[in-house]
């Protein structure tokens, strides 16, 4: 049974033991208790904000900002040149004879690499020309399939000419660009080199332009560089480019045209089109006076279909035509085509310069935007 007067005893006992040895009893330090006053919140919440300034400002970026179009070596150790540029011309035995005056046009021996790719070999008389580019033998390819009906089966060859020329550059000759393009395209050489250099070869850039047609883009996605206007591929992107090719081929035997061929199998390694507007495949028939005289800022790189267009300037034959044009862009190669508006107030005119190409006179005074 519960006895109260044990209880009470045993209490007292507990407290005496504790009233003796109070030494052993825990001190607990009470704190005050603060409270949060609106001036110290304004001055916490200037310091949090002054600290988020700062890691936007300088932190942030560097953790965030888009990969760079260029590398450091590529504007200063390393500037590109001419001699970083290697073009490949896809050419035929029947063709090269009659088209190889629009490669002299572009090509310097001095300061230009350039390989023409035959499917066997021409007349004797090119042989050796010092004026142009040295001519190579394409390869069999007779082992990939091509099932597109009525087109030729050559596609083949001119789209292997990028693994052709690949396997044919050391990769200590300092190539960084290779280009591409047909024997009746004409580069500009200089402002291809001075479009290329925006973009760093160590990474992967497929460099070209649409067709001047919509049903052309169409069957493309709008995403294929093609091939007669020129397109570029950084070496890096080349190198891999190659090594996949033959297998590419054997994939793509429906398709139209080499150009489509290579579009394929880019997109296959994830790489799509860096649009450069310089080039121009010229999918346009008669005259060009309108194109050429509305020219975008852009530099012009190339112009290709010179046998399908009329002559740019009148009373001269294709060649005769072009020539002339040369005499500008040997010139001042990054202002050819580009435009100039002046007026002339006392006489109400206003006049419209393509610069090495053509001068345009309109009554009244015209604002730059309808004559550009």
């Amino acid at each position: 049974m519960h006895n109260p007067q044990n209880e009470s005893r045993r209490r007292k006992r507990i407290i005496s033991f504790l009233q003796n040895h109070s030494s052993f009893s825990p001190k607990i330090k009470m704190m005050p208790s603060r409270t949060l006053t609106p001036s110290a919140l304004k001055n916490s919440i200037l310091l949090f904000s002054f600290l988020l300034i700062i890691y936007l400002f300088f932190y942030y970026p560097s953790l965030h900002a888009p990969p760079r179009l260029l590398s450091s070596h590529v504007v200063t150790a390393n500037p590109l040149t001419r001699r970083h540029l290697l073009f490949s011309i896809a050419s035929s035995s029947s063709s090269w004879p009659r088209r190889r005056s629009y490669v002299r046009l572009w090509y310097s021996p001095n300061s230009t690499r350039a390989l023409t790719f035959l499917d066997r070999a021409a007349d004797s008389s090119s042989a050796g020309d010092p004026s142009l580019p040295r001519i190579v033998i394409s390869a069999d390819t007779s082992k990939f399939p091509f099932t597109f009906p009525k087109s030729l089966r050559s596609a083949v060859r001119v789209a292997r000419v990028v693994k052709e020329a690949v396997d044919l550059t050391d990769e200590k000759a300092g190539v960084r660009w290779f280009v591409f393009g047909d024997d009746d395209t004409v580069f500009f050489v200089d402002n291809l080199v001075k479009t290329l250099s925006k973009y760093d070869d160590d990474r992967w850039f497929y460099v070209g332009s649409n067709s001047e047609g919509y049903e052309q883009n169409a069957k493309h996605s709008f995403g294929m560089a093609f091939g007669g206007g020129g397109f570029a591929i950084s070496h890096s992107l080349a190198r891999v480019l190659a090594g996949a090719l033959d297998s590419c081929l054997m994939r793509y035997a429906h398709l139209y045209g080499s150009d489509a061929r290579v579009f394929s199998c880019l997109v296959e390694l994830g790489v799509g089109l860096t649009p450069e507007p310089g080039f121009h495949q010229l999918d346009m028939r008669g005259d060009m006076f309108g194109m050429l005289s509305a020219h975008p800022l852009s530099p012009l790189l190339s112009l290709h279909h010179l046998d399908a267009i009329d002559p740019i300037f009148p009373n001269m034959n294709r060649t005769q035509a072009l020539q002339h044009l040369f005499k500008a862009v040997n010139v001042d190669p990054a202002r050819i085509l580009q435009q100039t508006v002046c007026y002339d107030q006392s006489s109400q005119l206003t006049v419209s310069v393509a610069w090495g190409f053509a001068v345009q006179v309109y009554e009244d005074e015209i604002s730059p935007s309808p004559v550009l």
